[in-house]
């Protein structure tokens, strides 16, 4: 009954945190489509609302992701936290130095792909798209990446997108869930 239970709320977990990720999407395009920087205290407000999402949807990915692999998913957590945090110094002009939030995005996407290729309960397709916009966030990066800044934005965007939306509309295979983190907790 308790295994039914966990594998029930773990796939309204998945679910929730692709609503987040949209959410998190949906106000960061806002902040910067409709309401712009031309209204400083509406789009500080909009921007900071996208990264409370993110924070949000970083701490349930390290709670899907754990039993595949506890170290990988804490991590990864510990990275997007810090992108995130860079963002907001960044933004409120606090950070010491001007670091770029992709910096550590980057990597994360490239460990939440790895914990996805490595899971059994998300299509692994999903998880090679994260590595390879891990890896294209990374070379955005460096100047001379940018005669192809579109392309890699672009897939940023198809990977992070899949995720969320397959987390969204499908969730996560419970049974596999269950079976990965009743495998965990025997390791443990």
């Amino acid at each position: 009954m308790t295994e039914r239970i966990a594998g029930a709320f773990q796939q309204s977990r998945a679910r929730i945190t692709g609503i987040l990720y949209l959410l998190y999407f949906l106000t960061a395009i806002c902040a910067e489509v409709f309401v712009g920087k031309g209204r400083p205290g509406l789009y500080e407000v909009v921007f900071l609302i996208s990264n409370a999402f993110y924070v949000a949807v970083t701490l349930l990915f390290y709670s899907l992701f754990k039993p595949v692999n506890m170290s990988i998913s804490t991590l990864a957590a510990l990275l997007s936290l810090l992108g995130c945090a860079a963002s907001i110094l960044g933004f409120l002009h606090l950070a010491p130095y001007n670091i770029n939030p992709l910096i550590f995005f980057g990597p994360f996407c490239i460990l939440i792909g790895y914990l996805i290729l490595n899971s059994s309960f998300l299509p692994r397709i999903i998880g090679a798209l994260m590595v390879l916009a891990g890896v294209g966030w990374l070379i955005y990066l460096f100047p001379f990446a940018s005669h192809i800044s579109t392309y890699l934005k672009i897939l940023g965007i198809v990977a992070e997108g899949s995720l969320m939306l397959w987390l969204t509309a499908m969730g996560v295979n419970e049974q596999r869930w269950k079976e990965q983190a009743a495998a965990a907790e025997m390791r443990a």
